[in-house]
């Protein structure tokens, strides 16, 4: 899910201030502590051969960000595409992978134990 920071109801607006908010952005039901990454991305980058391996060959942790620059383009299990670009907001579900079109650096909230799986996962597919 793709939210541009215009499309973000404005909650209250105050001279000097300008609160917006989405309702319904997805869930951390079930999940524990929750880690707060900064991630900076070259144009290029393509999770897939990382995510081989896991279910679904997939990273099957849901992520919520904020795009500060560039442009990143999801793809679901079922090939449904969505790419997401400076000033977004965007949630990803599990079951998904990342391919960066344009250097990008982001900042993502993702649940900690199985963000750190997916990550120690990678580490591994790029030792070997």
């Amino acid at each position: 899910m793709r939210v541009a920071k215009d499309d973000v109801d404005v909650r209250i607006e105050v001279p000097g201030a300008t609160l917006r908010q989405r309702r319904g952005f997805g869930t951390a039901k079930g999940y524990d502590r929750i880690g707060g990454e900064y991630f900076s991305l070259s144009a290029g980058v393509d999770t897939a051969p990382l995510f081989d391996g896991l279910a679904g060959n997939l990273c099957q942790c849901p992520h919520w960000g904020y795009v500060l620059k560039g442009t990143l383009t999801t793809t679901d299990a079922d090939g449904t595409t969505e790419s997401v670009t400076g000033g977004d907001l965007f949630y990803w579900p599990p079951g998904h992978n990342v391919h960066v079109d344009a250097d990008a650096e982001i900042i993502m909230f993702s649940p900690e134990h199985e963000h750190t799986e997916v990550l120690d996962h990678m580490k591994a597919r790029l030792q070997a």
